[in-house]
């Protein structure tokens, strides 16, 4: 029996209009253009603004320019899943939303929260359905609105995350291309290290919580950098090792844009040259879930089918993983 993997047949993203540069930032809290890249790699990042504007919103556009870029009509998906830590609201959820705006009904769709690393988790379990038999067409979206949740006094974590939505399409295949193997990890003894504090049901909001601010991003930065470089590496390396390939077999490495440092970090370790590593952290910041798939589609000129691609994450949770993929299209 032939063999039916889960491949990727299209590949959109969307950054808002406004452009929020180091410069500006410069204007309101105490930093610099050279500390910020020096640090991060990060130039600017894209922000939405608008009120009542969600992360649906650009996990919708995102959806809207897949759909008519793989000339697929919305009654054709059978799943939608979203990963995103930004929802419009607890619930509904935020694949709910985005179903709607785009003119999908009537099919299964929900959100996964794994922080940076939701969109290979949102992966693979896309690609379970799809080896299963059970489904044909899924969209997988990685949309964050981090803009939302930044406190922009706080010069630590301000200059670092961007919005923005990307989002793919997943189909069937039996010619051995698509994703082949995955890792994915977790260590809830860090949640304190990355966290928004309040807000959820453990405290939900109160006037303390928010003049406490306790609803935007808290990071412990040190204790973050020195997991995230060893845990990122580490799984890349591992499913390297355990699919027998090399540096010279990877033709790129898809990593979470998060800290230039640690994207170079995780490259040297799989004996991966600058070359070979999909980097827009300097344009867009750290968009959270939508990262990957905003490289993906960056990069989708350079890519051919049948090219090793190891993508690679690390989050709040903490959460981490690897995703092994031949690329299809």
């Amino acid at each position: 029996m032939t063999k039916i993997t889960a491949a990727i047949t299209g590949v959109q993203g969307y950054v808002p209009e406004y452009v929020l540069t180091n410069e500006e930032l410069e204007k309101t809290i105490e930093t610099t253009d050279e500390w910020i890249v020096t640090r991060t790699g990060i130039k600017e990042r894209h922000i939405l603004k608008g009120e009542g504007l969600g992360t649906s919103v650009m996990g919708a556009e995102a959806v809207r320019g897949l759909l008519k870029k793989t000339n697929t009509q919305p009654e054709e998906i059978d799943l939608l899943i979203c990963a995103t830590v930004t929802p419009d609201y607890f619930f509904p959820s935020t694949a709910n939303l985005i179903c709607d705006k785009v003119g999908i009904s009537n099919i299964a769709s929900f959100d996964i929260a794994a922080a940076c690393s939701g969109f290979i988790n949102a992966l693979t379990t896309g690609a379970m359905f799809i080896e299963s038999g059970r489904y044909k067409k899924i969209i997988v979206v990685g949309a964050d609105k981090m803009s939302a949740i930044v406190d922009y006094t706080d010069r630590t974590t301000c200059v670092l995350f961007g919005d923005g939505a990307g989002a793919v399409l997943l189909e069937p295949s039996t010619d051995g291309n698509g994703l082949q193997d995955f890792i994915l990890k977790s260590d809830g003894s860090g949640a304190n290290h990355l966290i928004q504090p309040a807000g959820g049901s453990a405290y939900p909001p109160t006037h303390e919580t928010i003049d406490a601010k306790q609803h935007f991003i808290y990071q412990e930065g040190p204790s973050v950098f020195k997991f995230a470089v060893t845990r990122m590496a580490d799984v890349s390396a591992e499913i390297m090792e355990r699919n027998n390939l090399t540096g010279e077999d990877i033709a790129f490495l898809v990593p979470h844009q998060a800290n230039k440092r640690i994207i170079d970090a995780t490259a040297n370790r799989m004996g991966v040259g600058a070359e070979k590593v999909m980097l827009n952290i300097h344009k867009y910041g750290n968009t959270t879930a939508a990262t990957i798939p905003l490289c993906l589609w960056d990069y989708e000129s350079q890519l051919k089918k049948g090219d090793n691609l190891i993508l690679a994450a690390f989050g709040g949770g903490f959460t981490w993983g690897s995703v092994y993929l031949k690329w299809a299209i």
